[in-house]
């Protein structure tokens, strides 16, 4: 038989045996890359929470064989193999893991490291979504990579139904002048580029340090006290009654109205498909915020 025949003849064969012909997959990911699988991936490791779980999310969670520290959603994310922390990632473990591709954060510490990995010639998706379309679209993106398309399709068009819920209930509140603070020492806070300045503009929040050029600024004390914000939100878990420092100054809108307000970091600051779950309750927070204001 002649050698030009056999590729022809073994796919005939595949499709008569109703077998799946497997064929490269190409995705954009969130820094503009492309990124090229020569056949869906079945060995994933995850190097941010938020990756692990959208993978979860778009029906990828059982080919995931690697994740960093804080991968603990979905439940099952516990029992992976852990490669190490957004600061350190243990090179050497990832690399016996043979991953066919790498889900990396890309503004991430260990930003390096990643770079390493990249020169090994590991396929790697740098997720950063800093906005909602921009998860639908990662849980799309990420099922294509895993060729769990239907999924993922799914996934995405159930965020997107809940987050225009979302909108429709809330997008002409009155505005409420928000603090958002992820740190205590050093004070931080986040610009108006981020995932949660997207929602906190969904509840009808205004985020005070929303110009600061920096993603994750250092503020001060008395920058907060000069925009005095009529709410306060910190992430629970973050230190132990975060808000003590603040209840020092009484004058504050925020202290004297009493909208101290404590949300799920792991759902807010998370950029992954449980957002919306802390979106509604900061909305709710937000709406509580409203009530409490005087009637003209």
């Amino acid at each position: 038989m002649p050698h030009f025949r056999i590729r022809p003849l073994l796919l005939t064969c595949v499709l008569a045996l109703g077998l799946p012909a497997q064929a490269a997959v190409t995705v954009i990911d969130d820094a503009r890359r492309s990124v090229t699988l020569p056949a869906p991936a079945r060995r994933i490791v995850s190097l941010a929470p938020h990756a692990t779980e959208m993978l979860f999310a778009a029906g990828a969670g059982a080919y995931i064989v690697g994740v960093t520290e804080f991968s603990d959603y979905p439940p099952e994310a516990k029992r992976i193999q852990s490669v190490g922390s957004g600061v350190s990632l243990d090179l050497e473990r990832i690399i016996q893991l043979k991953p066919d591709l790498i889900v990396g954060w890309n503004n991430g510490m260990a930003a390096g490291q990643l770079a390493k990995l990249e020169t090994l010639g590991i396929p790697i998706y740098k997720s950063e979504p800093y906005d909602f379309p921009a998860i639908a679209h990662s849980l799309e993106r990420l099922a294509r990579l895993a060729g769990t398309d239907a999924t993922g399709q799914a996934a995405a068009m159930a965020f997107r139904q809940r987050w225009k819920k979302l909108q429709d209930t809330y997008q002409r509140r009155r505005s409420v002048t928000v603090f958002y603070q992820i740190w205590r020492s050093p004070l931080m806070t986040l610009n108006g580029s981020h995932l949660v300045s997207s929602a906190l503009r969904l509840c009808g929040g205004e985020n005070i340090f929303a110009r600061l050029p920096q993603l994750a600024p250092t503020v001060s004390e008395e920058a907060v006290i000069k925009a005095d914000p009529e709410a306060i939100v910190a992430s629970s878990g973050e230190q132990d009654d975060v808000f003590a420092p603040w209840r020092r100054f009484p004058g504050l809108k925020a202290v004297a109205g009493g909208n101290l307000i404590s949300i799920d970091g792991n759902l807010m600051n998370r950029a992954g498909p449980r957002i919306l779950d802390g979106t509604e309750d900061l909305c709710r927070k937000l709406d509580a915020v409203r009530a409490k204001r005087p009637t003209r």
